[in-house]
């Protein structure tokens, strides 16, 4: 019985109807669980936090792996039967969390964890934000199933960089590892995904206040048509002609826009802003 006829069975005998609310789209390819399991580069000392367990199938082959996974899922109903399931097969290195990911009713290791996520769409941009930017104790690194679309925005070069692509990239070495056909889900998506790698910079260089480097760059990215100078002109209150000067002098060109800028180039030009103002 391959994962499709599996994973319909399953579903079926525990009356289970994938939601689309939640995301629920079950990954049927054993080829794709086992790519992703030979791209995070697994050792018996590391302690992974997985999301989005759903059915367990990766679960299993992780732990199997590892010290130990904490696997945190949402739906009620598949965070009980996998704890059965993990149960009746006696593993003992595996602890089932139902919580939602984004909440902060749940605790996470205290240092050096990795993590593994099949991530829905609509929450993409906010478990970036808190596993990148928000918490102390950030993940050494991440593999992420995501959808494609989002996959290459985060790994985009000047000239079409956006404000989630500048976020990532500051806290991450991020690359695709490589692309899931959206027929390798059932129900079965409406676009295709990818598999991303991020290796978190713990460190930021150089050393920034993060919540003024990124009202910065939202500044930047305020007006999509309009150049930066004007942007940020008009969100920091200060004489565009003063803002071309300075966009010359770290090397831009002074009709620049935001998507056009590097990570690096933000930092330069958030360090240059606060020489000046």
């Amino acid at each position: 019985m391959d994962f499709l006829q599996q994973t319909i069975k399953f579903c079926q005998e525990n009356n289970i109807k994938p939601a689309r609310s939640k995301g629920q789209n079950f990954l049927i390819r054993k080829s794709v669980y086992d790519k992703i399991i030979e791209k995070a580069f697994l050792s018996k000392s590391d302690v992974v936090v997985e999301v989005g367990p759903g059915l367990g199938f990766l679960t299993l082959e992780i732990a199997s792996r590892v010290k130990k996974v904490t696997a945190i899922e949402l739906d009620d109903v598949l965070a009980g039967l996998l704890s059965q399931k993990i149960h009746e097969k006696n593993i003992n290195n595996v602890v089932i969390i139902n919580e939602d990911i984004l909440s902060d009713k749940y605790s996470l290791p205290d240092k050096h964890y990795r993590i593994i996520a099949n991530l829905p769409y609509n929450i993409t941009s906010r478990f970036l934000r808190k596993f990148l930017s928000e918490l102390k104790n950030k993940p050494d690194s991440m593999v992420l199933l995501l959808q494609k679309e989002v996959a290459e925005r985060l790994i985009a070069k000047p000239g079409q960089m956006s404000l989630l692509s500048v976020s990532a990239q500051l806290y991450a070495d991020i690359k695709i590892l490589f692309n899931v056909s959206k027929d390798a889900f059932w129900p079965k998506p409406k676009v295709d995904s990818a598999v991303v790698s991020l290796q978190i910079n713990k460190i930021l260089k150089p050393s920034i206040d993060e919540e003024k480097f990124f009202a910065l760059v939202r500044f930047g990215f305020a007006g999509k048509r309009k150049q930066l100078q004007r942007n940020l002109a008009d969100n920091l209150h200060i004489d565009a002609v003063d803002v071309k000067k300075i966009l010359v002098k770290i090397g831009l060109d002074e009709k620049v826009r935001a998507q056009e800028l590097s990570v690096e180039q933000w930092g330069a030009l958030f360090v240059a802003l606060n020489e000046r103002y």
